[in-house]
């Protein structure tokens, strides 16, 4: 039994432990926080946040909010947008209204611009109606209702727009959500990349498992050369590495040179910038993953499990069937989930041996974060992505159990 003076320098001293554990893991929390958290927060606020509009054409927005949804805007919203779009053309940043108002109505980029260039001898004091009607002598489409829809709906600070672009989905003149009728991309390319990750991850099992299953039953000494082959790759540039396999599967390469003077084809096959030269070089890129798990739960697994089904007469096939792949579950889907995500989010070896049919969703965020500077949109592809992984990992988590991956 404690006396209080016992009791008080005991939890004195747990305060104190616990503030220098707290100390000693500040560093990994800031890191963490800096680089995980806070990325993904900024993502998620760009994916809904669009000030492009309201900083370009704020007096033209506000006589937006009030139309009443009449045929046509009021002869001041008209003059507003003119004398804001001679200011523009004078920053030359009309070009920048123009690409913002242009995803919501095609055609938007060419009219802005012509547009914009035409207001430049605008009279600064001149009256609303004279403005208005400048407006439309400019080009017939400003007397569209539709292209005020569109400007009102660009014009919002805060938008779902983004994920309605990146589901295929968009609003019509009712403001109604219907599919899109131009390009339908985004949930395509998003099924491909779950079907390129999924065919990636049966490739790595059906090379990884027999070759992990080798390793620990394997001398100690082989066992050890093949893990170096196993590890060579981390030892290696990704670039070296992609450049070889482009060298192998290109028209006049050393597979389809091979395979010409053999006789086995008359023509050079076409593999390379395909889907199929994704999942290849992909498969050889992140078998690693999936062959360290596995080989850390297969060595821990007692040979004699094995031997003594064998005794009690089941076959070789029925011994691994029932007791050794239970068992090795753990290992399989810890490389199965690692090599699964690794591959959703990849991006070099697509863009590098994938062509247009190989290029996966990480390829058109990249474009649109670097190409089009279509921010909001590459946030909200990037954030359905991370839905995508999470959904999918809670599906892992309720059928397999992600406490499995303990053991591995």
């Amino acid at each position: 039994m404690l006396t209080p003076d016992e009791a008080r320098a005991e939890r004195r001293e747990l305060r104190r432990r616990r503030r220098t554990a707290l100390l000693l893991v500040a560093p990994l929390l800031a890191f963490v926080l800096f680089a995980f958290f806070a990325p993904i927060a900024n993502m998620l606020y760009r994916s809904v946040y669009n000030p492009t509009l309201a900083e370009l054409i704020p007096q033209t927005l506000a006589h937006l909010k009030q139309w009443d949804e009449a045929p046509l805007p009021s002869a001041e919203t008209f003059a507003s947008m003119a004398i804001e779009l001679k200011k523009l053309s004078a920053e030359r940043k009309a070009g920048v209204l123009a690409a913002a108002v242009n995803q919501a109505y095609p055609g938007a980029s060419s009219l802005i611009n012509s547009t914009a260039r035409r207001m430049r001898g605008l009279d600064d004091g001149i009256a609303p109606a004279e403005a208005a009607q400048a407006l439309r002598d400019a080009d017939n489409r400003w007397s569209e209702p539709d292209l005020w829809h569109a400007v009102k709906r660009s014009g919002q600070v805060h938008t779902i727009t983004h994920y309605l672009t990146a589901l295929d989905l968009e609003r019509n003149q009712q403001g109604e959500i219907v599919q899109r009728e131009s390009a339908r991309i985004y949930v395509q390319l998003y099924s491909r990349t779950l079907g390129m990750a999924l065919a990636i991850t049966l490739m790595c099992i059906a090379l990884g498992y027999p070759l992990a299953y080798y390793l620990c039953r394997a001398p100690k000494r082989l066992a050890g050369v093949l893990m170096i082959f196993v590890l060579l790759p981390f030892w290696t540039s990704l670039l070296a590495r992609t450049t070889a396999w482009i060298a192998l599967l290109q028209p006049h390469g050393i597979i389809n040179s091979v395979l010409l003077s053999l006789g086995v084809i008359r023509q050079p096959l076409e593999l390379l910038y395909t889907g199929l030269a994704t999942v290849i070089v992909m498969t050889h890129i992140l078998l690693p993953f999936m062959i360290l798990p596995l080989y850390s739960v297969m060595r821990g697994i007692d040979p004699g499990y094995v031997r003594a089904a064998q005794s009690l007469g089941s076959t070789p096939w029925s011994a691994f069937w029932r007791v050794f792949l239970p068992l090795s579950m753990p290992g399989l889907s810890a490389g199965a989930l690692l090599v699964f995500i690794i591959s959703i989010g990849y991006y070099i070896i697509p863009a590098l041996v994938g062509g247009t049919d190989g290029q996966m969703i990480s390829n058109i965020i990249a474009f649109h974060m670097q190409r089009s500077n279509n921010w909001g949109l590459a946030a909200a592809l990037g954030t359905l992505l991370l839905a995508v992984i999470v959904i999918l990992y809670w599906v892992y988590d309720r059928l397999v159990g992600a406490r499995n991956l303990r053991l591995a």
